[in-house]
């Protein structure tokens, strides 16, 4: 079941809620919907967002499709592949950060060029 929806320059793609992150993820939730235009570093995008939320579970390596909050960069993070951080083809973060929720299929963002506007919003039903 997918909870959130996330566009990405008009792609739109389903990602499911991880468990990991509690009280990040409810400060998340309280703030949809949230946007941005997304700076590209490597096969992540990232853009400001205050969250009131501290590092939970926070870690540098993150799986494919990640969604996660920097806390102490105020910003959002999507994680499609190889970051310049990264090593042994993992996605990876610049910093540790808080994994909060996974896109579920991330083939639509390969061809992505450059930065991009980001949104995410709830699902209806």
């Amino acid at each position: 079941m997918t909870d959130l929806r996330v566009t990405v320059d008009g792609r739109e793609l389903e990602a499911t809620w991880t468990d990991d992150a509690p009280e990040t993820r409810a400060a998340l939730e309280d703030a949809l919907p949230v946007a941005g235009d997304a700076i590209r570093w490597g096969e992540e995008l990232y853009f400001d967002l205050a969250l009131d939320a501290p590092p939970e579970n926070a870690s540098a390596a993150v799986p494919e499709g990640a969604i996660a909050y920097w806390p102490a960069g105020k910003k959002l993070c999507l994680f499609w592949g190889e970051t310049p951080a990264s090593e042994d083809g993992e996605p990876r973060a610049a910093a540790p950060v808080t994994v909060v929720a996974r896109i579920d299929e991330t083939v639509a963002l390969a061809d992505l060029e450059g930065g991009a506007r980001v949104r995410l919003e709830r699902t209806e039903g």
